[in-house]
């Protein structure tokens, strides 16, 4: 019979919560695995992880505290639905991926690098090749929330298939995540797993 675990994370930065899962998934005959975390990030985090992996998650909100049960594969029901979409830069050849760490692109004018900025936007949603993501950092993520130059492109994007991956401590930083109006929330570990397969990635910046 395997082995059950328990990880307290609470407190953990990003990407820690996911890192230590991860740890405690690889090893040897564990089958049960309980992933304690004190933040929405990290629940999200470490469940999309947990998922991409094939495992089974639950998660058990308990005034703030999130205690994420995960399952050895081949648990899952026959049933459950699967992404329509592979993971970013997984099973779909060499589609580029934009890293995009602005809001602005290029030095200087500032008026000038929103025009550039909004105009790669919608030259991007023109070109035949689909990117398989676009990863925001810094103040990349801006363009993700509301009110944002290039939502529309963006959103435009995530319809056509793009992986949206929107840095969840820059978001924090800034005090826009309840503002994010595209894409979804992701962490180190995965920025570093989607750069890793890109080809090389493309910086927008």
């Amino acid at each position: 019979m395997g082995r059950s675990k328990t990880l307290d994370c609470r407190g953990l930065a990003c990407p820690q919560p996911v890192l230590a899962t991860k740890e405690a998934l690889s090893e040897p005959g564990v089958e049960h695995l309980v992933t304690i975390v004190d933040n929405a990030a990290a629940r999200e985090n470490v469940t999309r992880f947990a998922q991409n992996a094939g495992w089974e998650v639950e998660a058990k909100d308990e005034n703030g505290v999130y205690y994420l049960t995960l399952r050895k594969p081949g648990t899952v029901p026959a049933d459950r639905p699967r992404s329509a979409r592979p993971a970013a830069g997984q099973g779909e050849g060499r589609r580029p991926v934009y890293l995009v760490t602005s809001n602005v692109l290029g030095q200087g004018s500032q008026d000038l690098g929103q025009v550039l900025m909004k105009s790669a936007f919608v030259s991007l949603n023109s070109i035949d090749t689909v990117p398989d993501a676009l990863i925001f950092l810094n103040s990349g993520v801006y363009l993700c929330v509301e009110g944002s130059p290039v939502l529309e492109q963006v959103r435009a994007l995530e319809v056509k298939g793009t992986a949206i991956l929107v840095c969840g401590t820059c978001l924090d930083y800034y005090g826009v995540k309840d503002r994010l109006a595209a894409g979804r929330i992701t962490n180190m570990l995965e920025v570093q797993e989607t750069l890793v397969k890109a080809s090389p990635p493309i910086t927008l910046a």
